[in-house]
């Protein structure tokens, strides 16, 4: 006996539509759009920008380390940072650079220190020293 033969039903194709012809129309204008400005361009950085950068590190590491250790000016170095952003902070590009230097600095010490060593104390001093240091590099070199 020969095998069965399968009869499969013919796949459904839908009848071709015809529409009846129409005039030539132009399409319609798009609506006016509003010219949106171009995005600003990042200008080329400071040649003291690392110096800038690392003076940014250095406080985010002391508005942490002064503060545990009760120095006086513990509180300062925040609002110090926030001069510092308004006056260099002149893109967002070069802003988010210096506040990421700046938390950099905190957190590379929030996770070392809790209390105030022996230790901390040697770092506040460091960086106060450095600082101090890179703030005049900064004005006598580029006229701060």
């Amino acid at each position: 006996m020969p095998p069965p033969q399968y009869q499969f039903p013919p796949q459904y194709q839908p009848p071709p539509q015809r529409r009846a012809p129409q005039p030539h129309r132009p399409a319609p204008a798009p609506p006016p759009q509003k010219a949106e400005p171009a995005p600003r361009v990042e200008p080329p950085p400071a040649p003291y920008e690392n110096d800038l950068l690392r003076l940014s590190e250095i406080m985010g590491s002391l508005a942490l380390l002064r503060p545990l250790c009760a120095a006086p000016d513990g509180a300062e170095w925040s609002k110090r940072m926030q001069a510092l952003l308004e006056a260099e902070g002149t893109t967002p590009g070069r802003r988010e650079r210096l506040a990421g230097a700046y938390n950099k600095g905190y957190q590379a010490y929030a996770l070392t220190y809790r209390i105030c060593t022996a230790s901390a104390q040697e770092a506040s001093s460091r960086y106060l020293a450095e600082g101090e240091q890179l703030a005049r590099t900064i004005a006598a070199r580029y006229g701060g």
